[in-house]
């Protein structure tokens, strides 16, 4: 005989809060309007907004006083707001903006509202969804490329704040950063590392802009761009191989083709460090777990557990020697086995 629910009703507003996506989608639209950057010198109208950002007044009335109620935004007078510390972070120029972290993109969107498809079949939600897997269809829509990758690279400041200093950078001179983006991490690495050279492999429409992102930073003379595809060929002969945020992307056949690639390109005294958000056992908050699901959601692939990248790296011709966990992810380090 089923057992009675039991009776909490602060269990229930909690799931309510938890499970709610309008304050998502509020943030979303506030960060695509950049309000926050209209209030960097104290509380304004509704109307000064409106005028400043090209919204309708009324109807980001709405919105603002929905955020200021989870404490994003104060309404300090009927119809004004001011920032507040969960607000700050959304302006342009904070030191960690995640502003550009929370893009509204359509095809994702459209991928999320399938999950529960890909649930029961097993199969990525997006790719389903539209025929391609994630990566080729944004080679084929630069505009909602150039949104994601500016949404990857948006949490870098903090993610080199807390992993550089955790890493021991000795012996590499030169970095290949596979699948490096755009290069703003790649960017801060070198600019924390005034001795070292890189060289940043991407496909070819994002390596084209991480050219012009490492000549803004003044690193061309130290870094070598490479229009090209992982699963083909990695630069060879680099005294550490960096991937950033990668391997989650791919199932266990892809992502072991690319350390393949990685373990041909290396010398046998070459270093590769993988940084990831790890996925461990037990009930508490991990943003690894979080990730996994997204994962499933829009690219295919899953994060992984320690032993799961050392059996990975093992299949590839490596040998795991380090997990280090950091505030923001984790560096698995591996070398030649």
């Amino acid at each position: 005989m089923p057992v009675r629910p039991r009776i909490d009703i602060t269990s229930v507003v909690q799931l309510t809060e938890l499970a709610d996506y309008i304050v998502p989608f509020a943030i979303r639209v506030v960060c695509d309007l950049a309000v926050a950057d209209e209030l960097t010198e104290g509380p304004r109208t509704v109307e000064q907004l409106a005028e400043a950002t090209g919204a309708h007044a009324p109807s980001l009335h709405r919105v603002l006083r929905a955020l200021a109620g989870r404490g994003i935004f104060t309404e300090t007078a009927p119809g004004t707001f001011g920032l507040t510390p969960l607000a700050e972070p959304l302006r342009s120029d904070h030191p960690f903006s995640v502003r550009e972290c929370f893009p509204l993109m359509p095809p994702d969107i459209h991928s999320w509202a399938r999950l529960s498809d890909g649930i029961r079949t097993g199969r990525t939600s997006f790719d389903e969804l539209h025929g391609t897997r994630y990566y080729e269809w944004m080679a084929d829509h630069p505009y909602e490329c150039l949104r994601f990758e500016r949404s990857a690279e948006s949490v870098n400041p903090l993610v080199l704040r807390t992993l550089v200093p955790a890493v021991d950078w000795s012996g590499i001179g030169t970095l290949v950063d596979v699948g490096g983006g755009h290069g703003t991490f790649l960017a801060g690495v070198l600019g924390r590392l005034p001795g070292t050279r890189g060289v940043l492999l991407d496909l070819p429409h994002v390596a084209a802009e991480a050219a012009r992102v490492l000549a803004d930073a003044g690193l061309d003379d130290r870094c070598e761009v490479v229009g090209g595809d992982f699963f083909t060929s990695v630069p060879p002969l680099g005294d550490g191989y960096l991937l950033k945020t990668i391997l989650h992307d791919w199932d266990d056949e892809r992502a072991s083709l690319i350390l393949r690639n990685v373990r041909t390109a290396m010398r046998d005294d070459s270093r590769v460090l993988v940084v990831e958000s790890v996925r461990h056992p037990g009930d508490g908050y991990d943003v690894g777990k979080i990730m996994d699901v997204k994962a499933l959601a829009l690219f295919g692939g899953h994060t992984r557990t320690p032993e799961e990248f050392e059996a990975l790296f093992a299949g590839a011709g490596l040998r795991m020697t380090r997990v280090t966990e950091t505030p923001t992810m984790s560096v698995i380090e591996a070398t030649a086995a």
